[in-house]
């Protein structure tokens, strides 16, 4: 086919709509590219033809080569010269080179030809309305002898760049979109991750304490929170079970429904009934309205049952058939009510030991024990101490308009208490030494227990199965019995003073019966606040150090290393 031939009106339009479809079919611009060219190769006498994309920055580069495939177009397998197709560019005009050969640029890039053979090149900008995205470059051979016009080949290739040219800028476009939706879902996951991030926060925000025990009880709140599981709270009484519960409950699908509270060592067993259920109208004395129970309040929410362990024998089978079957009656009615309600527990008791012994009922137990979370100790959290104590005493101050500030010493005194009642025994304790401190600073003598007068040391007692007194829950290592950091009597002025049986002094334990804190115990205690440092435990026992050294080699106490 000649080139005075391509011109004919239907052999236009043939390749203007194969190269249409092809242009249409796929956003894989090389892959289209490469396929025009050789679509091209076959209605034009074209030897080699070349598609070279700008970067927009003056540069240009191989797109599409017909011939080559994309891998071996990456490898640098065509040596076409580019400072050609970025003249085209750059000028945004056509370029015929009608003996390419005779061009320095071309020599590296054309083989030598015999006899009367030339090769031209003829390349058209590929042009948008706003800009050149590149430039579109075929070889035409033909017999030298005979004259030849490139009038048709440029008009043709001109109409089929500018079908590249709405192609690439189609292209860019959806790129450039799909760039903007990346960012935006990139946003998007920032914001959703740091909203989960401040909910979990918010979550545990009222909950104090950095150190390892209530990390460990933060990172299980966050697992639990989000399942519909059953959790128990476990722990010794005044270590922030409610807290906790409100924190699982805060975390949940469940944040904005109710939350119902329910203490149930409150209320004896037939309030607790109708407290839970609720009642019908006249269903006993007093029944003068029907009213919703707890459960029904908390429907959709999270029902926080405190103290669960103190339910009798005979209410624990009432609670199981709603913890089993999701239903109950109100007491007096006959109507089965059902309810969707989450369930949290907390008790302070031993419920093993419970139902070992028949007072807890196995099967309740096991449907309210599913997922248990463990309270620590405040002892067992020293380091969230101090923290605790300015809390408590920023709030004190916000509820009194006063500006009271606590003292190093002050502050040493509390971080060394064992606090057996806890985080309430602590509250408790700031609440009254900030009550009764006449300055600006509360100083270590202004601590109860400086002055032989901490009410811990008289409600504290343990009696011979470590079982402590006054309704607080047993801790999972026994602890000692805290000792007061009062003065003692005065010590002996030399070391012989020191013998068998030390004073025990004002600060001794008073234990179950009347009798004193046994010197070996006593001195271990001190030891214990002292971080097993004998100069500082000699200051608290009121000896020398010396007497101190004497003493742990008289009762065999091992010295820790700390």
């Amino acid at each position: 086919m000649r080139g005075e031939d391509v011109g004919s009106s239907a052999l236009s339009l043939i390749s203007l709509y194969e190269i249409s479809k092809i242009l249409s079919s796929s956003l894989d611009l090389e892959k289209t590219f490469h396929d025009v060219l050789n679509l091209l190769s076959s209605y034009l006498q074209m030897r080699r033809g070349v598609v070279a994309l700008s970067d927009g920055r003056g540069e240009v580069h191989l797109a599409a080569v017909n011939g080559l495939s994309r891998d071996a177009l990456r490898r640098g397998a065509c040596t076409y010269p580019l400072q050609a197709l970025r003249r085209v560019v750059d000028t945004s005009m056509p370029s015929v080179i009608s003996n390419a050969h005779e061009d320095p640029l071309f020599a590296d890039y054309l083989p030598p030809v015999e006899g009367a053979e030339v090769v031209s090149i003829i390349a058209v900008p590929i042009k948008g309305s706003d800009r050149t995205y590149g430039a579109l470059s075929i070889e035409r051979p033909w017999d030298g002898g005979v004259r030849f016009s490139f009038e048709t080949d440029v008009r043709f290739l001109t109409m089929i760049a500018n079908l590249m040219a709405q192609t690439v800028r189609l292209h860019q476009s959806v790129a450039s979109d799909r760039e903007r939706l990346l960012e935006e879902r990139a946003r998007l996951q920032k914001a959703l991750e740091h909203e989960t991030k401040m909910e979990l926060e918010a979550g545990v925000a009222e909950i104090i304490g950095d150190s390892p025990a209530m990390q460990r009880v933060f990172s299980e709140i966050r697992l639990v929170a989000p399942s519909r599981s059953t959790v128990l709270l476990r722990g010794e009484s005044g270590t922030g079970k409610e807290l906790v519960a409100r924190a699982v409950h805060a975390l949940s699908p469940r944040k904005d429904r109710p939350f119902i509270k329910v203490n149930c060592a409150a209320l004896p067993e037939t309030l607790l009934e109708s407290e839970l259920f609720g009642h019908e109208k006249g269903s006993f004395t007093g029944a003068t309205s029907e009213r919703k129970g707890r459960f029904e309040q908390a429907a959709g929410g999270t029902l926080f049952l405190d103290e669960i362990g103190e339910i009798s024998p005979s209410f624990q089978a009432k609670l199981l058939r709603i913890l089993q079957e999701g239903e109950f009656e109100r007491v007096g009615g006959n109507k089965t009510i059902r309810v969707d309600v989450r369930l949290i527990s907390a008790t302070n008791k031993n419920l093993e030991e419970a139902v070992a012994k028949g007072d807890f009922r196995a099967d309740l137990y096991y449907r309210i024990n599913v997922v248990p979370v463990f309270l620590p100790a405040l002892r067992e959290r020293e380091g969230d101490i101090p923290k605790l104590t300015r809390f408590f005493l920023d709030r004190f101050n916000e509820d009194n308009g006063r500006k009271l500030a606590i003292a190093p010493e002050a502050m040493n005194v509390f971080a060394n208490c064992h606090f057996p009642g806890n985080v309430r025994e602590l509250e408790n304790c700031v609440q009254r030494v900030a009550t009764m401190t006449r300055g600006e600073t509360i100083r270590d003598v202004d601590l109860p227990c400086q002055r032989d007068n901490c009410l811990s040391a008289v409600l504290w007692s343990l009696d011979g199965t470590a079982a402590p007194v006054g309704g607080l829950g047993r801790s999972r290592t026994p602890a000692r019995a805290p000792v007061p950091p009062a003065a003692v009597t005065q010590a002996p002025a030399d070391d012989e003073g020191f013998d068998d049986d030390f004073d025990a002094g004002p600060d001794a334990e008073p234990l179950t019966g009347g009798a004193t804190v046994p010197q070996r115990d006593r001195l271990i205690s001190a030891m214990e606040r002292a971080g097993w440092v004998q100069a500082k435990a000699a200051r608290i026992l009121g000896l020398t150090p010396r007497q101190v050294g004497y003493a742990l080699k008289k009762y065999n106490i091992d010295v820790k290393r700390i």
